[in-house]
């Protein structure tokens, strides 16, 4: 992304920027020497109070990847991640690092391995509270546990707290993760596909929850997932990532109603329409590329070898508009007006598509 695109993703009071941010990895092994995983290419996505963002792609994208460096599980290999606008070093002391994630902290997708077994409820959502320095003493701690409980809708609270993880469904257990999160008092969720292990039935409760606690506590939440159509219903801005470049961006109903990317188009092919009720009435809300048919003519082929990726737009082996520039450079960022654009040569100035 040029830097004038960086900069003018990145304005406009975030509270946690990616910023040109590069990940590389190591291929270990016999023969291997030398050889990385081409994970994530400059990228610079920006997470604002009050809003939901919403980061589309199949398997293998560069989602998680990007989550984990928001995360500071990675560091980057090249770029920068900044909180509230100063950059967050590489390295941290443990008490500069604690005061991180009390900013920022991070939903998992399989909440039956988020929640140690062997703890109750009340211990769970104490522990964050001790070590934040939020609660002290044991009837301050039972009061914030309990609030925990109501905030994420798990009622009677009292009838919770002395609960063990393998006691609730999945449902409730993501709740608890999520209450876990909330103990910090962030600024920062980030939720890594947070619905996908999750029955079809209760999917939107969980959305709805995050949706509501977006709009009562001014979060800024990363939401991440494969399904275009639950992002179309939850987010207030879409962004597409393929083989760890950024293809498209913009407002829900513009991104859904008007792709410009060929693969965005993919992606809508194989989700269900929420216009046709194929979400919203419990049916699928976890659609999307990974569960097509291998064999339908949406498949278009298969996601590239990223330790040895294609050279230009990554897309250009699988897409029905590749021309000769994508096999060799990456397209500059088109605007399409309204927050909406695209790196794609079939939408560059002179071009239609």
């Amino acid at each position: 992304m040029p830097e004038r695109d960086a900069a003018s993703e990145t304005a406009g009071g975030a509270v946690l920027e990616a910023r040109e941010v590069v990940k590389r990895f190591p291929v270990h092994g016999l023969g291997q020497l030398g050889r990385q995983v081409h994970a994530l290419e400059p990228t610079t996505l920006a997470l604002h109070p009050g809003r939901i963002t919403a980061l589309v792609g199949e398997s293998g994208s560069g989602k998680s990847t990007l989550a984990r460096l928001l995360a500071l599980d990675h560091a980057p290999t090249e770029g920068e991640i900044r909180l509230d606008g100063r950059p967050v070093r590489r390295t941290f002391r443990t008490k500069a690092r604690r005061a991180y994630y009390r900013q920022v902290q991070m939903i998992f997708q399989d909440p039956f391995s988020s929640l140690n077994p062997v703890h109750r409820l009340r211990y769970i959502l104490s522990r964050p509270l001790k070590l934040h320095g939020h609660a002290r003493g044991r009837a301050e701690l039972e009061e914030q546990v309990l609030d925990l409980l109501q905030r994420v809708e798990l009622t009677p609270a009292e009838q919770f707290i002395d609960k063990f993880p393998h006691e609730l469904s999945g449902g409730q257990r993501q709740r608890v993760a999520i209450a876990r999160a909330l103990a910090a008092r962030p600024k920062v969720l980030l939720g890594d596909e947070p619905i996908s292990m999750l029955d079809a039935s209760i999917r939107l409760d969980i959305l709805n929850l995050l949706r509501r606690l977006r709009d009562d506590e001014g979060l800024a939440i990363l939401y991440i997932t494969h399904d275009i159509a639950s992002a179309r219903y939850f987010a207030d801005e879409i962004k597409v990532l393929y083989a760890g470049q950024l293809v498209e961006s913009g407002p829900p109903d513009v991104v859904v109603g008007h792709p410009r990317h060929p693969y965005t188009r993919l992606l809508l092919d194989s989700a269900p329409d929420p216009d046709r009720g194929g979400f919203l009435d419990g049916t699928s809300l976890d659609g999307g590329l990974d569960d097509a048919d291998p064999d339908g003519e949406e498949s278009l082929g298969e996601p590239p070898d990223l330790v040895a990726p294609p050279t230009g737009c990554r897309f250009h082996p699988r897409c029905p508009l590749a021309r000769t520039e994508c096999l060799t450079a990456f397209p500059p960022r088109s605007e399409a007006g309204d927050g909406h654009w695209v790196h794609c040569w079939a939408h560059e100035p002179g071009t239609d598509a």
